[in-house]
This record gives C-alpha cells, structure tokens and sequence, in this order.
C-alpha cells in the first residue's frame, strides 16, 4: 500500500486554500478596480457633457451642421470617446462618429406648447455588454425667453478597453504581488512543516518498529524534544499502551488456567443437557400439532379478511364515482348561479333603462311641441313679410314666441341630454369590469340622477354627505350596482308602509380605503331576518317575483369584487344601517 505523507497533505491542502483565496481576493481586487474604473470614466463623461452641452445645443437649434460636426470631431479625439452621435429634435442623425450601440434611449421631448409637462431625465446611462461599450446619451435643451425646449439627443461612448487600458499596470501589480507572496508562503510552510512534523514522525515510526512482544519495557519511546505537544501525548499514550500490554499477559495467563478448569465442568454440563433435551423434544412434537390446527383457523380468517376487503373496496370506486357526480353538479350548480347573478344585474338594468326612457319622452315631447310651433310662427311670418303686412309689432310677437319656444326647448333638450348621459355612464361602468379614476362625489350623484324617473314616483329622498375632493381607483361598475340594489331595496322592502322615506349616504376616505354607512328609516328586519339577508334566494316578496339575489349581490360585489367587507344592522322599525369599506386599488 503507498504511503502517503500526512505533512506533504496537509500541507498541499493549506496551500490550496490559500491559492484560491489568494486567487479569489486579486480576482475581486481587479473587478472592483475596473468597476471603480469605469465609474471614474463615467463622471468624466458627465462632466464633458456639461462642457461641451451648450455649444453643442446652440449649434444644432441654429441648424449648424458645421459646427456640431467640428465639435464631434474634437470629442472623438479624446482617448476616452470611443464614439459620439448627435441627433436634432425629430431624431435625426446629425452626426455620427467611432463606435454605435444599438440601444434607443428612453428620453421623451416636451411640446415647445407645454414646457410645464417636461419630464425628461438628465441622462441615461447605456451599457452593452455584447459589443463592450458604455456611456450616455443626454438630451439637447435650450431655454428662449425663459422657455425650454429639447432640440435634440447626444450619446458618447466609451468603451472597456479605455478600462483595461488605464488599469493594466495594476493588474501586473496585483498578480506579480499575489506571485510572490504564495511562492514565500510555499517555502515557509514546507520548512516548518519538515522541521516540527515530518522529522519528528520519522523519529517516532523508527522507535515503534522496535517494539520486542517478549520485552515490551525494553520497547517504550524515549522523549524526542522538550516541548509539550501532540507528539509528547502520543508518546505518552504509547507507553501507557506498553505498560497495559505487560498487564494484559499477566491476566491473560491467569485466565487460561481459569478457562481449563471452566472446560471440566462444561463437560458434565453437557450431559446433564442432553437429557433435559431429549425430555423438551418429546413435548414439543405436541405443541407442533396444536400449531398445525391453529394454522388452518388462521388460513380460514386470512380468506374471510379477502373477501371483506374485496367488499369495500367495490364500495370505495361506488364511493369515488358518486363524489365525482357530486362535484360535476356543484360545478354545474355554481355555473348557474353566475347566470343567475348576471341575469339579476341585467334585469336591474333593463328596469332602470325602462324609467329612464319614460322620463325622457316627457322633455322630448315638449320639445316637440315647441319646433312644431316654432315652424307654425315661421310660416305666419314668411306670409306676412310675402303680403307685405310686416309691422313692428308683428316682429316683437314673433321674436317673444320664438324665444320662450326657444328657452322652452333648451332646457327640455338639457334635461334629456342631463338623463341620458347619467344613465350612459352608470349602464356602462355596469357592463365593464375595467378599474378607472372615479370622482366619488360626483360619481354618486349620477347615479342618483339615473334612478330619478324612479324616486320622482315617490316622495322619498336621498341625502349624501361626500367630501367633493374624494378620488379613487376602483370598479365603477360593482359601485353603482351596489349603490342601486341599495337604493332599491329601501324603495320596495323598507319603505312599503312609508309615504316619506329618508335614504342618508355618508362616504369618507380615511388610510386609503374608501368607507360608504347606508342608512334608512324603513321598516327594519328582526335578528332572524337579518341573519338570512345575505343568503342568496332569500326574499319575502317572493310571490310579487322577489328572487332574492339583490343583497347577495351586494356581498358578492363588496367582497369578491372590490377585496372590501360589509357589516349589516338592524333595529325593526328603525331601518337598515350598512357599513361597506373597500380598498383604494392604486394602492393594492
């Protein structure tokens, strides 16, 4: 078997360590210099740009072509530019020289219209590890008669071998360093390592291999250094080693003389066991035979363990097979309670467009009747300016006419216009699900105007108390549906027995979520009442075609929707009071 030398191993492992930890920090040590580098190359980038920026802007807002192409020309023969271009407004090239970078730069330009909208950054920094090039590309802007205007882009470039350029002599310094070090290190280890471990072990193994079994105390180690170390606890334990050795002959000898005696006796043992034997054998040929008729018992149980076992098992696939039945149907069940809901929204639409276009055929009417008189005092006027019968008195009748006709259909064309564009807004934030900026104030206040044709039937009213400045981000749509089923179970469930009903909204913005308290003075629910509220087909005007869906709606909307919660009370005749709150989406 080759022996290895466990200086030479140690050794080579502490020497490897160190090479790679000598390697790994010059390593470091040579990317921190070419990144500390290349941002030295960057600040001097920034400082030529502000240099040479405005020279360079004058140039191209005076469409000097010449003088943009001298300056570029200078640039690129400085050392560090590795390429410059220069672009007008429209992102043109003007000029282009040494190096291009395929990359866009993300700067937008202001309308000279609007200076106020600038958003453009100073910079951009632009790195392309493929083609080992880097830089800035910075927009062109120049100020007339206090107003900026960008009137183009320049990129400059620099390049990594500008980098390594300026960082090569360090880099022979750091691995010429790193060199001479390990090489030191090298001798110094190899000599303390021979000096303090491989002499000594030799010493040692020279010693053991005198060892005399006939005279172990003859073999014992002598000291080999004063020094109080690992080899003197190894020589120490040796001795003691020899010193148990002399013990164990000793005793080892003893217990021989003791082990012929032991054998005598195990003879006559052996006897007396042979008989007992003989006697064991006899009864356990019988417990044999009882073991055979235990057996067949077992074998019988074991096939009527199968046959059950087969038995459940067809009744767990019976199982299995029913439970798929059954999720197959929840699906199906959850399927049409989606088109239930949709269906219910719908409907609610369908009963607002009805009311609203009612209400609309009343100003449309009027402003039917005014054009057709309108036209009838024209034509009395054509008349009399044909017969020549035109009188000053005439014209001040007509003009009186036509202008109450005309104020008369203007403001019945206002409010129908007023109608339709409440409904419009409300229709179609409830057929899209999209999120947009609402303005709740005023928001809610169209929703109210698109349930008019609905409430002027009544003499109920709506009170909302809402800070004009409240904006958010949310689902418009699950807004007014929630507001409108509201709305309207008040109307046809609270307000049944009640000739004036008062509806008070109250909305507040506080940590960026959004708090809506409903209240009535209808009729009030009792506490089993309110516990089904939410429940889906729970109606008590189910034989007046009540689904029940409205108020589950509503919970579906606050929770699943808008990610918000909603808490309901209710005293009996003392009205309904909920309170919804929702997050403001832009923060979510």
């Amino acid at each position: 078997m080759k022996v290895t030398s466990i200086s030479r191993k140690l050794l080579t492992r502490v020497l490897s360590v160190y090479f790679i930890l000598t390697v790994s920090v010059t390593g470091i040590q040579i990317v921190a210099e070419y990144f500390n580098t290349k941002s030295h190359i960057n600040s001097e980038l920034l400082t030529l740009q502000k240099t040479i920026s405005g020279s360079l802007t004058r140039a191209v807002w005076e469409l000097n072509t010449q003088q943009a192409i001298d300056i570029s020309e200078g640039l690129i023969a400085i050392p560090m530019i590795k390429g410059i271009t220069v672009t007008d407004e429209a992102n043109n090239t003007i000029t282009q020289l040494g190096e291009v970078i395929s990359v866009e730069p993300q700067i937008s330009y202001p309308h000279e219209e609007n200076n106020d909208t600038y958003l453009a950054n100073e910079h951009q920094s632009i790195n392309s590890l493929s083609e080992g090039l880097f830089g800035h590309s910075f927009p062109l802007i120049f100020e007339f008669s206090g107003r900026t205007t960008t009137v183009g882009t320049v990129t400059l470039l620099s390049s990594n071998d500008v980098i390594f350029s300026r960082i090569e002599v360090g880099i022979y310094f750091l691995i010429g360093n790193a060199m001479v070090k390990t090489a030191f290190l090298v001798f110094l280890f190899s000599l303390a390592f021979t000096k303090l471990l491989t002499e000594p072990l030799t010493e040692l193994t020279e010693q053991i291999k005198q060892l005399d079994l006939h005279d172990p105390e003859a073999s014992k180690l002598h000291t080999l250094n004063d020094e109080k170390n690992e080899l003197n606890i190894l020589e120490d334990a040796y001795n003691h080693l020899i010193d148990e050795l002399v013990d164990f002959k000793d005793k080892l000898a003893l217990s021989k003389r003791e082990l012929n005696s032991t054998n005598e006796k195990l003879d006559d043992q052996n006897l007396m066991l042979e008989q007992e034997v003989a006697k064991k054998t006899s009864s356990l040929s019988s417990t044999m035979l009882k073991m055979e008729v235990q057996q067949k018992e077992l074998l019988q149980q074991k096939h009527q363990l199968q046959a059950e076992n087969n038995r459940r098992c067809k009744t767990e696939t019976t199982l299995i097979n029913t439970n798929k039945d059954l999720k197959s149907s929840i699906i199906q069940l959850s399927k049409a309670q989606d088109r239930l809901l949709e269906a219910e929204k719908m409907a609610s639409l369908g009963a607002l467009s009805a009311e609203i276009s009612h209400e609309i055929n009343t100003p449309i009417g009027v402003s039917i009747t005014s054009i057709s008189y309108l036209s009838d005092i024209l034509a009395k006027l054509q008349l009399d300016i044909s017969g020549q019968r035109l009188s000053r008195r005439s014209i001040e009748g007509f003009i009186a006419n036509a202008q109450q006709s005309v104020n008369l259909l203007l403001s019945n064309l206002n409010r129908a216009s007023e109608l339709i564009a409440s409904f419009k807004q409300v229709a179609v934030d409830q057929t899209n699900d999209k999120i947009r900026l609402i303005d709740v104030g005023k928001y809610f206040d169209e929703i109210i105007q698109s349930l008019h044709p609905k409430l002027k039937k009544t003499n109920h009213t709506i009170k909302i108390h809402c800070d004009k400045h409240i904006e958010i981000y949310s689902h418009p749509g699950a807004i007014a549906q929630i507001i409108i089923n509201l709305i309207l179970n008040s109307i046809i469930h609270g307000f049944e027995f009640i000739n004036r009903g008062e509806i008070i909204i109250d909305i507040s913005l506080d940590n960026q979520r959004l708090h809506i308290d409903y209240q009535d003075n209808g009729v009030g629910m009792n506490e089993e009442q309110l516990s089904k509220l939410l429940e889906p087909f729970y109606t008590t005007k189910g034989e007046n075609g009540g689904t029940g869906l409205g108020t589950y709606i509503i919970k579906n909307l606050v929770v699943d929707t808008l990610n918000g919660n909603i808490k309901i009370t209710s005293t009996p005749d003392k009205g309904l009071f909920y309170h919804i709150d929702f997050p403001d989406m832009r923060y979510t």
